[in-house]
Formats: C-alpha cells, structure tokens, sequence
C-alpha cells in the first residue's frame, strides 16, 4: 500500500461532499479509537488581529427564487447530494458549503444568484 502525502490527502478531502466527511470522521473514530475531531478543535490556529478578513467562507441559501429546479440542479452539482437532499435543502435554506476559499464562494454566489436564488456569504 503505498503511503499518500499530507496535501494528497487535503486535497482528496476538498472534493468530499460535507456527509462523506462524516463517514470518514466516524470510520476513524471506530479504526483508530479516537475522535479526530477534538484534535482538530484543539490544533485550530487562532487569529490575533479580528479586523481580518476571514480566508474561508460559508455559502448560506436564503431563498430558492422563483427558478428553484435551477436552483435545485445547482446545489445537486456543488455537494453531490442526491434530487430529494438537494430539493429539501433548498426548501429549508442553509449552508450550502461550509468553510471554502473566498473566490470559490464568490463563484457559487454569482452561479446561485444567476439562477435566481437569494445567497449570503458568512
């Protein structure tokens, strides 16, 4: 088995849908008898200066439109979520994708709003 390197393994991550990362943090936590989270939370860098502007952001649904089967698709496409996830997130609104680069969201922003949806960025 060969060994993969610490950026193969972030970038792998990048392109896993929010619930497959669960998966993973719950088959570690039955492998390995331990919760990667609480390493996480405890390994978090703080920031000294607040007036920063943050590096990640949340991409959060507040409207679906009046052109919600676009929208739909659009959500299906950026998490992977079957038609039945995908149409109840956009009926309940939310976070779309959590903790991404600034131009990544700007992008789902502009891809969102195109179709007719009301989106914040937190």
């Amino acid at each position: 088995m060969t060994k993969i390197t610490k950026e193969e393994f972030i970038s792998s991550l990048k392109e896993m849908t929010l619930l497959e990362i669960k998966e993973l943090v719950d088959a570690m936590k039955e492998e390995f008898g331990v919760d990667p989270t609480a390493v996480a939370v405890a390994a978090a860098p703080t920031s000294d200066n607040a007036n920063e502007e943050p590096s990640t952001l949340t991409v959060v649904l507040t409207s679906a439109g009046a052109n919600k089967i676009q929208v739909i698709k659009i959500v299906r496409e950026l998490t992977g979520l079957g038609l039945k996830e995908a149409k109840d997130m956009v009926d309940a609104g939310g976070n779309i994708k959590e903790n991404i680069k600034v131009e990544e969201a700007n992008e789902i922003k502009a891809k969102l709003e195109e179709a007719g949806a009301t989106v914040e960025l937190k």
